[in-house]
């Protein structure tokens, strides 16, 4: 009996056998725009700080960085999280309002915070910087509504575009930022306002609140801005607790050195002077 050997079938090319191929360089691409996207959103205080302690870690070293106790705290972020300084606004409107002197400042809640904006008629006598009798109404009045507040506070002077030649004041600058730093001054010494907390700047006639284009615009940009920034920007700031901070680094710089003197002596790393002469 005879059997006829079957042929045996050779398989064909897919002709569609590259969308495979396609659809995989696709996919890599879509996830390597989304790792740099992810990436560019990246905190870089933070991303450097997490460096900072891998590089601790990899090295045997100590890994513990200083974080300011205020970073650590529930920052809000642009408008949505001014619930405090929005109470905060609504109070001192309203004990300005009792006291009749509403027209003294006009109150602004933005981004950076709650901008108390305090007339130079209420504060100063034309081109000077010592503090009216009644002045010191209007700052007890702030100086016991912010008080209780956490965030961090900047004062801030500022002028209008009229220059100024005096021999207490060459120019606009050193007007504002006197009566900035006398403002600072009186919260400390005559409130006990936390030193930390506080800060001042001069800006010239260079931030007006409205154009200086009358007398009237003038006046308002004549002002004293009390700044009650937004805890995110309060974090921001510079901390005066460096006590610790400077320990760390020293600590970090002293493990460096040990491991710098337990290179053998042929390896040994070279001096950047030394290094750039060569």
């Amino acid at each position: 009996m005879l059997f006829r050997k079957s042929k045996k079938e050779v398989p064909q090319d897919n002709p569609e056998r590259w969308l495979l191929t396609y659809a995989d360089l696709i996919t890599l691409l879509l996830a390597f725009f989304i790792v740099m996207y992810s990436m560019s959103r990246i905190d870089a205080k933070k991303f450097g700080k997490m460096a900072q302690a891998l590089q601790g870690i990899l090295k045997g070293g100590p890994a513990a960085i200083y974080v300011p106790e205020l970073e650590t705290s529930n920052t809000g972020h642009g408008l949505l999280k001014l619930g405090d300084l929005r109470m905060l606004q609504s109070t001192i409107d309203a004990d300005f309002k009792e006291l009749n002197r509403k027209g003294d400042i006009v109150t602004e809640l933005n981004e950076r915070g709650l901008i108390i904006h305090i007339l130079e008629s209420a504060m100063f006598d034309d081109a000077k910087a010592d503090l009216k009798p009644r002045a010191v109404e209007v700052l007890n009045l702030v100086a016991r509504d912010v008080a209780a507040m956490p965030n961090h506070v900047r004062v801030e002077g500022h002028t209008d575009d009229r220059p100024i030649r005096t021999a207490e004041f060459p120019s606009n600058w050193e007007l504002s930022t006197a009566r900035a730093t006398g403002v600072v001054r009186y919260l400390i010494e005559r409130h006990g306002y936390p030193p930390e907390k506080i800060s001042a700047v001069g800006f010239s006639s260079f931030r007006p609140y409205v154009p200086n284009n009358s007398i009237e615009n003038r006046a308002l940009n004549r002002r004293v801005d009390i700044v009650v920034l937004t805890m995110e920007l309060s974090a921001a700031e510079p901390s005066s607790d460096v006590s610790e901070f400077a320990l760390q680094q020293r600590r970090i710089l002293q493990q460096l050195y040990k491991e710098i003197d337990s290179v053998p002596q042929g390896n040994k790393i070279p001096d950047p002077a030394q290094a750039g002469a060569l």
